[in-house]
């Protein structure tokens, strides 16, 4: 990035980089130019462009009036006059214009009560409206007007902590975190998504304020939570979450799986800071977000199965069926998705240790179970068993990635040769109940289970022929007759 110094140099630059080039721009200002008020593009926009990150679609204009008013006047002035999406009680409206999403709201002053994140609000100036903004770096703002049209208004050198890479509170970070907790979470999202630091001031100032958090809706912890897990280094934000304290309010879970406990010599692995690494890892490979949830909850059953055995040491049996009951609680208490998104993330818990096992001893019908059972996320399951390698000595990582290529090669081999993924029974209850003049019977299911093991441990090829064959030998070993009709 360029270095800043004087206003006249950050002016300049704007212009030279074309920050407002964009013709919506000239028409905010003519807009605000006729209502006889002041207007500016504040927030993530100025703060992207700066960072010479892509360019925002989503652009936030405040100005000294109604900002409703403005965005009708606006959209007015806009080919094909746009709807305006306006919201009353919070003085907020919105225009979707082509690829670009405005968000006008009027300059306000605001002040809260212990127990709420919402605000009272009051008309105040643009300098009231940048204070009440979360980080400093989201409270650069470009003048839209006549007098001083593209010139930078920084009053709590934003632009320098971009160049510092810090994130930092325009007020007094207890009041600014108090007042509405969810900037906690915004603040640690920052740091992940752009690598930077928070401020030490900040950072204790979360912590100190870290049971606030629990005014806050699940719906809008989750939002950053996925925003954090979507980053391409989520340990950043996670590790945050955890040193703050505010980890232990959203997902106690995972916090129980940190520290190392010793027993007679004998010690575990952290299994939380494992977790890190996990999630680290899968991100590399997909930007799947629920298969990065998948990792982040692959060993939450750990901790309530851990056992300490004196002839094998720590144990966590039965952990991975445990970690799948516990998905649907979590989802459930943070009001997430309870659809096939969560079955998914349970699904890829429950089976997270099958292919390491399968890896020691890789046979056909194992390899058979293992596709039948995962179905569609066979392949996100190998993706994610991979990224379970976060072992330091190089001669085992080389082995287990060894033998899961070996295990990637036999399940394309099997599924190629049985066809079992999504395995749906060659003959079908309709045709065992005309074989045998059958109505509905639990011999019926029994025969079909025979025929479904029978294929899975390759007693049979999967077709129709073969499993026909195999039901009317298993037929009568039940005391079943084929019907003469």
């Amino acid at each position: 990035m360029k270095k800043l110094s004087t206003l006249e140099n950050k002016i300049d630059i704007l212009k030279e980089r074309d920050a407002i080039k964009n013709p919506i721009f000239e028409i905010i200002a003519e807009a605000s130019k006729s209502l006889k008020t002041e207007s500016y593009v504040i927030g993530g926009y100025v703060r992207d462009f700066l960072l010479d990150r892509k360019k925002s679609k989503d652009i936030d204009v405040v100005t000294l009036d109604d900002g409703i008013e403005l965005a009708h006047k606006v959209a007015e002035m806009l080919p094909g006059n746009p709807q305006v999406q306006f919201f009353k009680n919070f003085g907020t409206a919105m225009i979707r214009y082509k690829t670009i999403e405005l968000e006008f709201v009027g300059a306000r002053k605001e002040s809260y009560s212990q127990d709420s994140r919402n605000p009272e609000v009051s008309k105040g100036t643009l300098t009231d409206d940048q204070k009440r903004r979360d980080f400093t770096i989201n409270a650069l703002a470009i003048s839209l007007n006549e007098k001083n049209y593209g010139e930078l208004i920084d009053p709590f050198n934003g632009q320098e902590d971009l160049k510092k890479g810090i994130i930092k509170t325009p007020l007094d970070p207890d009041i600014t975190y108090s007042d509405d907790p969810l900037r906690m979470m915004r603040a640690i999202r920052f740091a992940s998504q752009l690598h930077f630091k928070i401020e030490e001031k900040s950072l204790d100032s979360i912590k100190k304020n870290s049971d606030r958090i629990k005014i806050i809706s699940n719906e809008r912890i989750v939002d950053e939570l996925n925003k954090i897990l979507l980053t391409d280094k989520p340990s950043i934000g996670l590790r945050l979450l955890f040193e703050t304290g505010l980890l232990a309010y959203i997902l106690p879970e995972l916090t129980a799986l940190s520290g190392v406990e010793q027993i007679k010599g004998q010690k575990h692995k952290d299994n939380f800071y494992h977790t890190l690494q996990v999630v680290d890892n899968i991100s590399e490979h997909t930007d799947n977000l629920w298969l990065r949830w998948a990792a982040l909850l692959h060993d939450i059953g750990k901790a309530p199965t851990k056992k300490f055995d004196k002839k094998l040491g720590w144990t966590f049996h039965g952990h991975e069926f445990m970690g799948s009951k516990m998905v649907k609680k979590i989802f459930k208490r943070l009001h997430m998705p309870l659809n096939e998104k969560m079955k998914y993330v349970e699904k890829i818990v429950l089976l997270s240790s099958r292919p390491v096992i399968l890896a020691e001893d890789v046979t056909d019908s194992a390899v058979r179970r293992l596709i039948f059972d995962a179905g569609e996320v066979i392949d996100d399951l190998m993706t994610h068993c991979e990224a379970d390698i976060t072992t330091q000595n190089k001669a085992r990582e080389k082995k287990f990635k060894q033998n899961f290529a070996l295990v990637r090669q036999k399940i394309k081999e099997v599924e190629e040769r049985d066809q079992v993924r999504n395995f749906q029974p060659p003959v079908t209850g309709e045709v065992i109940m005309e074989t045998f003049n059958l109505k509905p019977c639990r011999e019926i299911g029994q025969i079909k289970e025979a025929i479904k093991e029978a294929i899975l441990e390759g007693e049979i090829e999967n077709n129709y022929e073969d499993a026909f064959n195999f039901m009317l030998v298993k037929a009568k070993s039940l005391g079943l007759k084929v019907s003469k009709n």
